[in-house]
């Protein structure tokens, strides 16, 4: 049985218009996950959990435009993404999600070295398929390559204050 309160809709397309719910749902479902986490929170200022919402209702658009993009670019190119499941890296989606593709780039890491009152800064090198998803994002892999680069440009210029 399909109830709708919308009385301009015939059968066919309530019906239809009920299928896409869960894309509504699954985001309302993040909040409560791993990664938005709103978890039960004792705040008493109603301009701070105002702001906390707005936040993360930020965060919820960044995660689902990452996921739109990367599943857009997929299906363009006719394609699939493998790499990104835990204990089976040839398993392969066309649908990712945002939670399994940053999965991928954990372990990433910026060391920092000081000798003699220099900095020295380094990044872990991309694997294959952390350079994949950038390329999906239309990102590319020398924005993060230079990461390292720009930290030691930063502490050039503080050390010159």
């Amino acid at each position: 049985m399909y109830i709708c309160n919308d009385t301009e809709l015939g059968l066919g397309e309530a019906v239809l218009a009920y299928r896409e719910e869960y894309i509504v749902e699954r985001g309302f479902n993040r909040f409560r996950g791993d990664m938005l986490g709103l978890t039960p929170l004792f705040l008493t200022s109603t301009t701070r959990i105002k702001g906390l919402v707005r936040l993360l209702s930020i965060g919820l658009r960044v995660v689902c435009l990452v996921e739109f993009t990367v599943r857009k670019a997929l299906q363009e190119q006719n394609e699939k993404l493998d790499g990104i499941y835990a204990g089976n890296p040839k398993r392969a989606t066309a649908r990712p999600t945002t939670e399994m593709m940053l999965r991928a780039f954990v372990g990433i890491s910026l060391a920092v070295v000081s000798s003699g009152g220099i900095d020295h800064h380094s990044v872990s090198p991309l694997n294959a398929v952390q350079s994949r998803i950038l390329a999906l994002l239309g990102s590319s892999t020398a924005i993060y390559q230079g990461l390292a680069l720009q930290f030691m440009e930063a502490d050039t210029k503080m050390g010159e204050q």
